[in-house]
């Protein structure tokens, strides 16, 4: 059905995996926690954070520096700074970053301050934008359209595997819908089709997916169920307070209970949360003048 020749699974074991760095990786049976702000806001903000879900089985730190906004008037993201930070607290923590690339001219920056280039859900058929990250060198997260199409999906991660980059981790965050008591619908059918049709690792966004809180904790559980190699999840210091998306966020301490969570149903699908109590540790103090 889909003309796929890269992303295509070749055979029912056919899986590739990802590595986000020496200790973390996509597609293996450890599931790949993902947490953070929905934008960097200060030095502060984002060293809480890691402070809070280094030691709570969250491999991963997220946090938008350049920021797709529905509004002009809205906060666009710290950009360079943020990236700064994003540099400081991995370094300080031991924890690969995430963050959103929205322009080519933003991949070099990106790519030398994070680990992981998210593509947003608004720019998943930016074309230009997906031949150029086939040749960032480092791993992409390619969220799916708001009204993607499973092929329209699977082909743009085609555009990024044909451009020589084959480290590309597919992200379900929801499809829009007529109803609007969640943000968007998320599809969990097309998880569990996407690890059939493909040998690509694919995770879940909760958070965007139903755009409130209370909702988060059951649908990430979800999607554990339905084959999900891992979650990317908005927590924040104050939720209430953030510049960005704060009716979706949780709090770091319900972050922390999700996760503890999630534990048995991975069991319960022969995967598992990572037990080492986070990877970051951390590092020698600093001062961040950010």
């Amino acid at each position: 059905m889909i003309n796929a020749k890269l992303a295509a699974k070749s055979h029912s074991n056919h899986q590739t995996i990802v590595k986000l760095s020496e200790k973390v990786a996509f597609g293996g049976e450890e599931l790949v926690i993902i947490g953070g702000p929905c934008t960097v806001e200060s030095w502060e903000q984002m060293e809480t954070v890691a402070q809070k879900l280094s030691p709570a089985s969250v491999q991963a730190l997220r946090g938008g520096v350049y920021k797709p906004r529905t509004s002009p008037y809205a906060f666009q993201g710290m950009g360079e700074s943020g990236l700064e930070i994003l540099a400081k607290v991995r370094s300080h923590y031991n924890m690969p970053v995430v963050t959103e690339v929205m322009s080519i001219s933003q991949i070099e920056a990106i790519a030398t301050h994070a680990d992981m280039l998210q593509v947003g859900s608004r720019n998943m058929q930016n074309f230009d934008l997906l031949k150029a990250l086939g040749q960032a060198g480092k791993p992409i997260l390619l969220k799916r359209g708001l009204a993607a199409t499973i092929e329209e999906f699977v082909m743009a991660a085609e555009y990024i595997l044909s451009h020589g980059n084959p480290d590309v981790v597919l992200c379900e965050r929801g499809i829009r819908s007529f109803d609007d008591y969640t943000r968007n619908v998320l599809d969990l059918g097309a998880v569990a089709a996407l690890k059939q049709i493909t040998h690509l690792p694919v995770i879940v966004d909760p958070s965007h997916a139903v755009g409130k809180r209370e909702l988060v904790a059951p649908v990430a559980r979800g999607a554990i169920a339905c084959g999900a190699d891992g979650l990317i999840i908005e927590c924040h210091p104050e939720p209430e307070k953030s510049v960005s998306d704060a009716r979706q966020a949780l709090s770091l301490e319900d972050m922390v209970h999700l996760v503890d969570s999630l534990k048995l149903v991975a069991t319960a699908v022969g995967r598992s949360i990572s037990q080492t109590k986070g990877v970051g540790s951390k590092l020698t103090p600093f001062v961040c003048a950010a």
